[in-house]
């Protein structure tokens, strides 16, 4: 390992000079490896790069605490001369035992195929990990070798070493070995030279086109660890639902810590608020709040009923009682227990009763479905159940990102489901017994609403697909 590693000194501190003086045809690629990775990783997060070569990459993150390692002294002379307002550090990525703090996000850009051992690096880096960290690795696809070797002898790409032969199957079982779980794989960059915009914004995302993409792309986390036991909001978003809100009180069950009920009325036609001010003292020993909703839409009931709710985890819960609240501790012992860092309630799964969705509903709802998980690199089998859990400090980061999806989902499904998947959070699908409403009629408009989440579909294939 050791004449392994000198030797690769010598050579990347040696690349690192002719760089100086020479620029190559990589800029393209390296171009779009940055924007790849500005939409992967939100600034102001600290962030860890190991194999940071002059600091380029992290620099464009604008990382609140920026740290890149390298073992080639002149390539970290570089860095620091180039980007001196954040830390650059010699270090071999195999001991890191000096380095200390937490990060948010850490990064291994082509870094991997150089490795001696690389189950050994990524341990290293399970001490700098919280549980929501992000490990993103890019590595090339082996399809390619031989125009990069052609490139390499014409003087127009840097020459590399052996490198390592490593398929994305390799390298999401060395991030098992290492204690790591990886959450999504995408292939980029189809025309690393110029005029590349359409095929690797668009082409690359398609069969087959994306067999013929340059560099992979795993997105990890670290193996989820059960919680402490955590307190619970649940968020009720009650209109012309007065005949059910006893019911609500009785069958919601005690979870974690604590449990609290959040209802917020939208302009009911029926007693629906007066109902709830009435049941609240019937049940001291449940916490409750009651809000009535300033603007329209279940979406806008949601947000204002996690404002105001206190619980660390967030639940939504159909005042329409369809999702059985009995269901509730399913969806807390899947996100405490760390298999899913959002739960997403599945109602197309097991057998419905006869009423509960029309046919035109289960249809849509499965072309939406299909739709998202090919958006989201995560399978998603129902987009619009109302159940959804998450972790408030990752709804707070949704919320203050929210104008990037932009605001027209009337729901607030897509606005949450594509929120966590900005977020590179785990989601997992929750199959639950869909049941016939016993009283009131749906909100839903059919075709009215079926646009708008059609419009919401195309704008976010714009904003998660083809970035």
């Amino acid at each position: 390992m050791e004449t392994y590693q000198q030797t690769r000194q010598s050579h990347w501190d040696s690349i690192a000079q002719k760089r100086d003086n020479w620029r190559g045809m990589g800029k393209w690629y390296h171009r779009r490896l940055i924007e790849i990775y500005q939409y992967l990783v939100s600034p102001n997060q600290r962030v860890l790069e190991i194999g940071c070569g002059m600091g380029s990459l992290l620099a464009h993150l604008k990382p609140s605490y920026g740290v890149g390692i390298d073992f080639s002294e002149e390539m970290i002379a570089r860095a620091k001369q180039r980007h001196p307002e954040l830390e650059y550090l010699q270090m071999d990525a195999h001991d890191l035992s000096s380095l200390e703090g937490k990060f948010d996000v850490i990064i291994f850009s082509d870094t991997v195929n150089d490795l001696w051992d690389v189950q050994r690096a990524l341990e290293q880096t399970k001490r700098l990990c919280t549980p929501h960290t992000r490990l993103i690795l890019n590595f090339y696809n082996h399809l390619w070798q031989l125009p990069l070797t052609i490139a390499q002898n014409l003087n127009l790409a840097a020459p590399m070493l052996n490198q390592n032969w490593l398929t994305p199957e390799d390298v999401d079982n060395m991030l098992h070995l290492a204690g790591f779980e990886s959450i999504q794989f995408t292939h980029e960059v189809l025309w690393p030279l110029p005029l590349g915009g359409f095929a690797n914004r668009y082409l690359v995302k398609l069969w087959p086109f994306h067999n013929f993409a340059l560099s992979n792309f795993v997105i990890a986390r670290p193996s989820p660890q059960p919680e402490n036991s955590s307190s619970v909001s649940v968020v009720i978003a009650a209109r012309n639902e007065a005949g059910n809100i006893k019911s609500i009180f009785e069958r919601v069950p005690k979870m974690g810590s604590g449990t609290e009920i959040v209802f917020v009325e939208g302009h009911s036609h029926d007693n629906t608020y007066e109902t709830i001010a009435d049941e609240i003292p019937l049940h001291p020993s449940t916490p409750s709040l009651l809000f009535r909703q300033p603007g329209i839409g279940k979406a806008d009931a949601i947000r204002l009923g996690f404002e105001k709710s206190t619980g660390d985890i967030l639940m939504i819960l159909d005042a329409d009682l369809t999702v059985p609240p009995e269901d509730l501790p399913r969806f807390y012992d899947a996100i405490v227990s760390g298999k899913g860092e959002f739960v997403n309630g599945v109602r197309l799964v097991y057998p419905m009763e006869k009423e509960a969705m029309r046919t035109l509903n289960f249809i849509g709802n499965k072309l939406f479905s299909m739709s998202f998980s090919w958006l989201l690199g995560q399978p998603i089998k129902d987009t619009l159940c109302g159940t959804k859990v998450m972790w408030r400090e990752d709804y707070e980061k949704i919320a203050a990102n929210r104008s990037y999806f932009g605001d027209f989902d009337p729901f607030g499904d897509f606005d949450l489901i594509f929120g966590a998947a900005k977020l590179n959070r785990k989601i997992v699908d929750l199959p639950i017994r869909y049941r016939e409403r016993t009283y009131g009629t749906t909100n839903i408009s059919r075709w009215k609403h079926g646009l708008l989440l059609l419009r919401m579909v195309a704008f976010a294939a714009r904003r998660i697909k083809f970035v």
